[in-house]
């Protein structure tokens, strides 16, 4: 039997998706509780996943661009993807099943084995995504941080750190919303080869070590603005207590010049 090449591409949006109400825009559609499996024909088919991103497999770009109008009619407002991967498997079982190269090797690719493959792929693809906006983070952060170890103050209005520390907890929330698919999906526990295929794909793409370093930025980025907060109401304290102490003069000034 020849080999097979099989293309997964990815698209990663800024916003989630709800599975639950884009299942009637997609004939034949099936609906589990972490993806939106839609066949498309022999080899073919695409995935929709709640953390806002959809997968293809072996499908033309003017099929996929058909989908994604779909997607869009179903999802008002959703934004341009931010964020597109793609990933080739090579099906032959002549092949011992593991990554080489950069492309997954694999003896027989079932429709639950492209399930796995199209869910790490487009965990990957949003997790770039948030990787892209953590990195922007903590390079605000950076620059609030700077100006107080230069400065040793910093402004006296809080409002924009509320909201930027608001922004920093969503996006924490948002990220462990998405990786906690991490988890072995069901089709692993019943298939040896892909449980193995599961941990070197995970390895392939670094999914646990990505998640570790960002994991990491969103908590120096939270300890960082709390740091800058405290600072800033502190400041506001202080001015406060001062605004009192020279009222309170003020005051004992003129009852002195009365009499």
């Amino acid at each position: 039997m020849a080999s097979t090449q099989h293309v997964f591409h990815a698209v990663a949006f800024v916003e989630n998706l709800s599975l639950k109400e884009l299942v009637p825009a997609f004939t034949g559609a099936r609906r589990s509780p972490y993806e939106l499996a839609i066949p498309l024909g022999v080899s073919q088919a695409a995935f929709i996943y709640p953390f806002g991103a959809m997968v293809f497999q072996n499908t033309p770009p003017l099929a996929r661009d058909e989908l994604m109008k779909q997607l869009r009619s179903a999802r008002p407002g959703l934004t341009t993807a931010v964020i597109q991967e793609e990933f080739t498997v090579r099906e032959d079982p002549s092949l011992a099943p593991g990554v080489e190269g950069g492309d997954l090797a694999i003896d027989r690719l079932t429709p639950a084995r492209a399930g796995v493959v199209a869910l790490i792929v487009g965990q990957s693809a949003s997790m770039e995504y948030y990787e892209n906006i953590v990195e922007q983070m903590f390079a605000r952060t950076g620059l609030l941080v700077d100006r107080l170890e230069k400065a040793g103050t910093v402004s006296l209005r809080t409002k924009p750190l509320h909201r930027f520390i608001g922004e920093a907890v969503s996006t924490r929330s948002e990220v462990l919303s998405v990786l906690h698919l991490l988890d072995k999906p069901d089709a692993t526990w019943d298939d040896p080869v892909m449980n193995e295929i599961y941990t070197d794909l995970r390895a392939e793409f670094d999914l646990l070590d990505r998640y570790g370093a960002l994991e990491s930025k969103l908590r120096s980025v939270q300890e960082g603005l709390e740091l800058v907060l405290d600072v800033a109401r502190d400041r506001r304290l202080v001015l406060l207590e001062s605004t009192v102490v020279a009222l309170i003069v003020i005051e004992v000034v003129v009852g002195l010049l009365r009499h």
